[in-house]
């Protein structure tokens, strides 16, 4: 089944974004031609879209616990290991662009919420070996699985905590000194995307980057997103359509951009 809004919203964003032509901006200049259309062979790529395939290909059942969407969830389901991997896992392409956002930022830590199967954790780790990368997945025997996978890909410099978002989120921010790079992707609500970025703010700096995922997924997350781009604390954001960049660089003019991607 077509999701209408999301093509209409689709369309939308397509008559408005630009590439890098006609980007006055030349932070957002040099992001867009040297990170976001970095089409370059890495070597971490191979590794992990390996991995992808082998999760394509497996047959296991797993228990679904499905914490952010709502009390109506049957959360006994049991999903085959390859049907998330074909459904729920960002696609190379986009996978691929988290790494390099990552990669350039250089951070020493990173927090993502969402692990899922673990392949953009993998992606992750790659992109900062000497950052601390903490993930967060609600579903056991889904994060399970992304342990093994983030051994199988050597990714030491990662820690996998299982939860509800709620609980666990605060706990690793309060924990933190500060915030360099976050990833949500999970909960996909108004509400709950709102209190993970409210939560983020008393530890961003000004080389912090927070990215959203699936901006565009519902009316709410359109909203949500609406909401963090016109915080104060807010300067630069740049959407992707698939993905939201949040950026708090002081000195800089209040600025958002739509780029084609």
């Amino acid at each position: 089944m077509i999701n209408t809004q999301l093509l209409k919203s689709f369309i939308k964003h397509r008559l408005k974004a630009k590439t890098r032509h006609g980007i006055h901006s030349p932070f957002v200049y040099k992001l867009v031609d040297e990170i976001i259309y970095n089409y370059s062979f890495q070597d971490a790529y191979k590794e992990v879209e390996s991995l992808r395939k082998e999760l394509l290909k497996d047959e296991r059942f797993i228990r679904i616990t499905d914490l952010g969407a709502g009390s109506h969830v049957n959360n006994n389901k049991q999903k085959q290991v390859r049907q998330i991997a074909k459904n729920a896992l960002k696609p190379a392409k986009l996978a691929q662009l988290i790494y390099r956002l990552a990669q350039e930022r250089k951070p020493r830590n990173i927090v993502e919420l969402g692990t899922c199967l673990g392949l953009t954790t993998s992606y992750l780790a790659k992109a900062a070996p000497d950052a601390k990368v903490i993930s967060i997945e609600g579903c056991p025997e889904t994060a399970k699985v992304a342990s093994e996978n983030l051994q199988k890909l050597h990714a030491s410099n990662t820690q996998l905590l299982t939860g509800n978002f709620d609980i666990v989120l605060p706990t690793v921010i309060d924990a933190a000194d500060k915030l360099d790079f976050v990833f949500v992707d999970g909960n996909h609500r108004k509400e709950a995307t709102l209190n993970y970025f409210k939560w983020c703010l008393p530890k961003v700096n000004e080389n912090t980057l927070l990215v959203f995922d699936d901006i565009y997924w519902s009316k709410g997350m359109e909203e949500a997103w609406e909401e963090i781009k016109a915080h104060p604390q807010v300067t630069v954001t740049v959407d992707l359509f698939w993905i939201g960049l949040v950026y708090f660089k002081k000195g800089q003019q209040k600025e958002h951009f739509y780029i084609k991607y």
